[in-house]
């Protein structure tokens, strides 16, 4: 069996975890226009973006062009490989990202993921059930607590 030439391999979606730090000098409310900006070559290319997580501002491990902190962002996107390079290469020409780490979750990552968001939305959809409380917690039910097993009653 022959090898394929490059050309002739299909090009198929596959899904991607891009983990962005933008410059902390940014405005929080000029994130998500950022993100948007560059996330435009995946819908053009025809993949989609499945989730955007922005984290907010976290202290940096070191220091990253003397700025001890960030704004971090995880996009979860769907795209051909090309799409993805050309993502990545237009991140790192804008100066307001000043790193950027693009993955591919192999398929555990991506079902229990999926399994915490429903968790997640399942329970903010349930009313709250309070744990009815052990015995030994309430007073009633202690020894010590009664008025007949204390020493000063005797």
């Amino acid at each position: 069996m022959a090898a394929k030439r490059p050309e002739e391999v299909e090009l198929r979606m596959r899904k991607y975890e891009v983990m962005v730090i933008i410059d902390p000098d940014v405005d929080d409310r000029q994130v998500q226009p950022t993100l948007d900006q560059h996330l435009a070559v995946i819908t053009k290319g025809g993949g989609t973006v499945d989730n955007i997580d922005i984290w907010g501002r976290r202290r940096l491990a070191y220091e990253i062009n003397k700025k001890p902190e960030g704004i971090y962002a995880v996009v979860d996107l769907t795209a051909e490989p090309a799409d993805v390079k050309e993502l990545e290469r237009l991140m790192t020409i804008n100066e307001a990202i000043v790193r950027t780490k693009v993955i591919r979750p192999d398929e555990r990552r991506i079902e229990r993921r999926k399994a915490e968001a429903r968790a997640k939305a399942s329970k903010a959809k349930a009313p709250e059930a309070r744990p009815e409380p052990r015995p030994e917690a309430r007073p009633e039910a202690r020894p010590e607590a009664r008025p007949e097993a204390r020493p000063e009653a005797r």
